[in-house]
């Protein structure tokens, strides 16, 4: 690849790069503990964490290649994200509802999104009622509507009954929506609604060469098998039911240290 040659590099943040405390899954002695770096503060209190290597390296990262962060985050949440290295040019939110070119979102593309979803899915609403009128307040313990386009339960998943995510998917299903559980989370998207899409989108614009990307969960599954290489953690839900696709690497790490790894192999490539 020549010198004038343009990657891109699209990765999912939460469980990918960066981690809460719960998420770390350090099991070391503090003296062997790696040094990490806040790089989320929500009320007041640290959220979320990179160590102080993968930070180093995200920064070289980000002058090296287009770097993309993408989530299914809403704005205001990724707002609260503060990675190291220069501010990217483009971000992906709310599942690629929304692309963020320096820091503004596009109204056009936001608008395209929109007409995809109108011409293939029943409404947001109708999902929302069907799931509220189906959830038990025995182990739902909230729900939310993400900027207007997709909605997710946070749930008591060791209460959830058997097969209900299941019949949930196959209502979903008929209405152009998919379903997936992650953690706590019962997510319902419009299945038009994809960070691939929005990553073809920013590769488009910048005239990319070559796409990599990360991801760990169900939701980045469209991503990973859209980019030309892509990378996975050992944990989450993509590595519970050992998905795979053509140009994927799993990670040997877990926790943080996958992270860490995902970075330098960014980087390497």
């Amino acid at each position: 690849m020549s010198a004038t040659s343009v990657r891109l590099v699209a990765s999912d943040l939460d469980r990918t790069l960066i981690y809460s405390a719960a998420a770390l899954g350090l099991r070391m002695p503090d003296a062997e503990a790696p040094r990490l770096l806040c790089v989320e503060v929500y009320e007041g209190k640290p959220l979320s964490y990179v160590t102080e290597t993968a930070a180093g390296l995200l920064a070289e990262l980000g002058r090296a290649a287009v770097f993309v962060p993408t989530t299914t985050r809403t704005r205001e949440q990724y707002a609260r994200i503060h990675l190291p290295g220069p501010a990217p040019a483009y971000a992906i939110c709310a599942n690629g509802g929304h692309l963020l070119v320096d820091g503004v979102p596009d109204p056009d593309w936001r608008a395209a999104v929109d007409r995809r979803i109108a011409a293939d899915c029943a409404p947001l609403e109708e999902v929302r009622a069907h799931l509220l009128r189906t959830a038990d307040p025995a182990w739902l313990l909230k729900e939310r509507v993400a900027e207007d386009l997709f909605a997710y339960l946070v749930v008591e998943r060791a209460l959830l009954p058997d097969g209900w995510v299941k019949e949930l998917g196959e209502w979903a299903a008929m209405r152009g929506w998919t379903v997936s559980l992650q953690g706590r989370k019962v997510y319902a998207v419009p299945r038009p609604l994809t960070k691939s899409a929005a990553m073809r989108e920013v590769a488009r614009r910048v005239g990319a060469d070559e796409t990599l990307a990360a991801g760990d969960s169900l939701l980045d599954a469209d991503l990973l098998a859209a980019a030309d290489r892509s990378f996975r953690p050992s944990h989450g839900e993509l590595a519970d039911i050992g998905w795979t696709a053509p140009g994927l690497v799993v990670v040997p790490e877990a926790g943080v240290a996958a992270g860490e790894s995902i970075a330098r192999r960014f980087l390497s490539e």
